[in-house]
């Protein structure tokens, strides 16, 4: 590992002890330059985050105005969920919308079914793809990132190489940076959508788009990016107990445009 990122991963920098974060990163996406790394390889519980994954393969896989079918099992799964109902239909877009501000696990489990013809076939894809990311240290369980009787696991590292390969795509460099979107099924059934991104609203001094996750489990988690003089910088942070106030500060001591 870089002497940089070593350096600036040290307890003994007392301005970083604050930080809640079991694990955290800040690189720029275009470059790979490190700004700051907390245990960036440390094996973390992605939670909602593995969201990204099956967003990036949806897009690569059906088309945007394509209808899916919403199926008994999808239904089942635990919230977060946008309620949907068996045996509706939806356009792909509208639930990549409800995946990625709402964190909607049915919409997941639907476009997972959609694209592979079961959700167990599409994980199969998900780690295939995380693979060929560079995404080694990696392993999907299923397309919603809920606790899972199998193995699910990634690192900071890992998921900021997922997050810069779903950026190259407008449709998700643009979805995450909505604050709100109304959604409706073919018959016009609506849902209403606030993203959980909290930084929007806070009117904060920087633009931060990305996804959360959360789970007793893994705790607070977050990848997304800031644009830093025309770059796109991945911010990843998981295991947090103060998951807005940790991106914040590394954004704020370590993304500054001097660096």
């Amino acid at each position: 590992m870089p002497a940089l990122v070593i350096a600036l991963a040290c307890p003994c920098d007392a301005s970083a002890r604050g930080i809640t974060a079991t694990s955290a990163l800040l690189r720029d996406a275009t470059d790979g330059h490190i700004y700051y790394a907390k245990g960036p390889d440390r094996r973390i519980f992605p939670a909602s985050t593995a969201k990204i994954m099956t967003v990036l393969l949806v897009l690569e896989k059906l088309p945007l105005e394509g209808y899916v079918t919403v199926s008994e099992r999808a239904t089942q799964v635990a919230p977060t969920k946008l309620g949907l109902k068996a045996g509706e239909q939806y356009r792909v877009r509208d639930l990549l919308y409800g995946m990625l501000l709402k964190s909607a696990n049915d919409a997941s489990i639907v476009l997972a079914e959609a694209v592979a013809g079961s959700e167990a076939k599409f994980v199969v894809l998900m780690n295939r793809r995380a693979w060929g990311a560079g995404a080694r240290h990696t392993h999907f369980a299923n397309s919603h990132g809920l606790p899972s009787n199998t193995r699910q696991y990634s690192t900071a590292h890992d998921m900021a190489l997922i997050f810069k390969e779903a950026l190259k795509n407008n449709f998700f460099s643009k979805a995450i940076t909505f604050k709100y979107r109304i959604i409706y099924s073919k018959d016009g059934r609506r849902h209403f959508l606030k993203s959980h991104n909290k930084l929007l609203f806070l009117n904060w001094k920087r633009d931060v788009y990305g996804k959360t996750g959360y789970t007793r489990q893994a705790q607070s988690c977050f990848v997304g990016y800031f644009n830093k003089g025309g770059h796109a910088c991945i911010v990843a942070v998981f295991g947090c107990r103060k998951r807005w106030e940790d991106i914040k500060f590394i954004i704020e001591r370590y993304g500054k445009t001097d660096l």
